[in-house]
């Protein structure tokens, strides 16, 4: 085995000019030219060059002649002091950089867990994951609760049918963007959606909006001085605590902040001039760089205690949101990014990549000139645990990325790979943003924590949509809209028990119309295939009035020469003489 390791030693030194007697440790390097599948398809994810991010541009520059010319990693070569004294950089890569060392291996493999692919088998199976039982047994009971004290012998208690309907009714309004059209135009008789009308009325909509809680109002005082998300804290806390449990992230996880709007009383609410929104419920969140699922969260509640501000917020939030990771990568902004944190992160094997302030005092003054540079030059300064790069995208403009893993690149022009990198994982965030806000079940109210509770709904209908569309890769492939036609069968699979169990007619001939094709509709069908073209599922009912084919011949069907079999409802002319349906093989 000695000699073995001695030549694999010789030969990766020599084809990557790697000094064997440095590290011991050998394992492949991580292939960092292929950054593409890292990339969040969202054409708005710029980059933003200064630490006030008010400007967003990229730092993709196509190399000209000009650039290879004059890319320099400094100008004199020798080392120098950060600000504080207290670190030495030095202007060429230390020996030890430039490759990755066995611990910073991820070695959980991306996508759903185990426990996520045995459970989840049609797709309200997998919404219903993240919205699980012991959350729906609070919030029935602190609803029924607060119903009984404010409508007194005029509320129905709730139960699970009734709390999967109106969350179903939240999405479909989401589906249909409507999340700013009144409730009133849902569910008119003449311009509105028919389904609202059939799984619920108006009133009774208005009800559990009005009374639907999430602890004991009688108790809240005493936990409230102590919490001030006590008014959530047992649902948001369960709800946290699923979300690693069914999805690895990737190599890159993104670490930033959320704002979900909202410019009602809040004691925490907070203002961000850079949102769009202004005011809201800040959330700090770790998602995968790739498919943007949200792998952590934690709501900010602002000060503590005796109104004292915190330090090193940034990297107490980047710590505790990658809890439970090793070998990954972790991509922030100006805001999160230190060089004491990526010396912390190293020791839970962990890497970070990120952009950094210019007042950082752990940073050497010589970086941050920008006279005489030409456009597109970098500077580079390393030390034995970091490297930093000072890359100028505009005249008198400069940009500062920190990174601790080894993605210096090799070419003679020193292109600064670790801008490619971030630029290719730092929306995780921002597009789950995006993506959430363009289907959102966002309902306008005064209460804070169903404002909450409307993004706990969001966030996991799009998780949900990841591990659908993990798990079944082929269900309805190629299509733009999959995650509209997602929502759309999810919202549909959980009022459908409602309606089916209604006992009042509808006063509306379209809402009756609904019901009755629901009722119709077979029990033991399921919302959604994944392989819908399987010889197995039946046809989905898509409301047309186009003919039905026999099961023996072509023809068309035709009431006086056809009939109908009596378990699968297919339809066979008369003229041929079957004993059983070639479908289903009844009798």
């Amino acid at each position: 085995m000695s000699s073995r390791r001695t030549a694999a030693e010789e030969a990766l030194s020599q084809i990557l000019n790697w000094d064997s007697d440095v590290e011991e440790d050998i394992s492949e390097p991580e292939d960092l030219s292929e950054t593409e599948d890292n990339v969040i398809a969202d054409p708005d994810c710029q980059f933003s060059y200064d630490e006030e991010d008010s400007e967003d541009e990229s730092a993709v520059v196509p190399p000209t002649d000009e650039n290879q010319r004059m890319q320099q990693s400094s100008s004199t070569e020798g080392t120098w002091a950060s600000k504080d004294g207290n670190i030495k950089w030095s202007t060429s890569p230390h020996p030890s950089r430039g490759r990755l060392s066995s611990s910073n291996v991820v070695k959980m493999t991306p996508g759903p867990t185990r426990f996520a692919v045995t459970r989840v088998d049609e797709i309200q199976s997998a919404f219903q994951l993240f919205i699980s039982s012991p959350i729906e047994r609070i919030i029935l009971e602190m609803t029924n609760l607060e119903g009984r004290r404010v409508f007194q012998e005029k509320w129905k208690p709730l139960d699970p049918t009734d709390l999967h309907a109106y969350i179903g009714v939240l999405l479909l309004a989401g589906v249909y963007r409507s999340k700013g059209e009144t409730t009133a135009s849902l569910w008119n008789e003449e311009n509105g959606r028919p389904i609202f009308h059939a799984t619920m009325s108006l009133e009774t909509f208005h009800m559990i909006s009005r009374v639907i809680g999430f602890d004991n109002r009688d108790t809240r005082a005493g936990r409230r001085e102590r919490d001030k998300l006590a008014a959530i804290r047992d649902v948001w806390d369960k709800w946290v605590e699923i979300l690693p449990l069914l999805y690895n992230p990737g190599p890159h996880v993104t670490v930033d902040e959320r704002l979900v709007p909202f410019r009602g009383r809040c004691p925490f609410r907070q203002y961000m001039p850079n949102k769009p929104a202004k005011y809201g419920i800040k959330i700090w969140a770790a998602c995968d760089a790739k498919s943007s699922y949200a792998w952590n969260m934690q709501v900010y509640t602002g000060k503590l205690p005796g109104g004292t501000s915190e330090k090193n917020q940034g990297m107490r939030v980047v710590l505790e949101m990658s809890e439970g990771l090793q070998g990954h990568n972790i991509t922030c902004d100006n805001f999160f990014t230190s060089y004491r944190l990526g010396d912390e992160l190293q020791k839970r094997k962990l890497t970070m990549l990120g952009t950094v302030r210019r007042n950082k005092p752990e940073l050497p003054t010589e970086i941050l000139k920008m006279q005489g540079r030409p456009l597109h030059s970098s500077i580079f300064a390393f030390t034995e645990k970091a490297t930093v790069v000072s890359y100028c995208p505009k005249r008198n403009k400069n940009v500062l990325v920190m990174s601790t893993i080894a993605s210096l690149s090799t070419r003679e022009d020193m292109k600064p790979q670790m801008i490619l990198d971030y630029n290719s994982t730092k929306g995780g965030v921002d597009n789950l943003d995006k993506v959430t806000a363009t289907y959102s079940c966002q309902r306008k109210t005064a209460r804070w924590p169903l404002v909450i509770f409307y993004n706990i709904v969001d966030m996991s209908a799009y998780n949900a949509y990841v591990l659908w569309t993990a798990i079944n890769q082929k269900w309805n492939a190629g299509k733009l809209y999959r995650r509209r036609l997602f929502l759309e069968e999810l919202g549909k699979a959980l009022i459908t028990p409602k309606i089916q169990t209604r006992a009042r007619p509808a006063r509306s001939p379209a809402a009756a119309a609904v019901i009755e094709k629901v009722k119709l509709r077979s029990p033991d069908q399921p919302a959604a295939s994944p392989n819908p073209t399987s010889p197995n599922q039946h046809p989905v009912d898509t409301g047309g009035k186009k003919r039905k084919r026999c099961q023996v011949c072509p023809s068309r069907e035709d009431s006086k020469t056809s009939t109908s079999c009596v378990k699968c409802k297919n339809y066979i002319c008369r003229k041929h003489t079957v004993t059983f349906c070639p479908s289903c093989r009844e009798h």
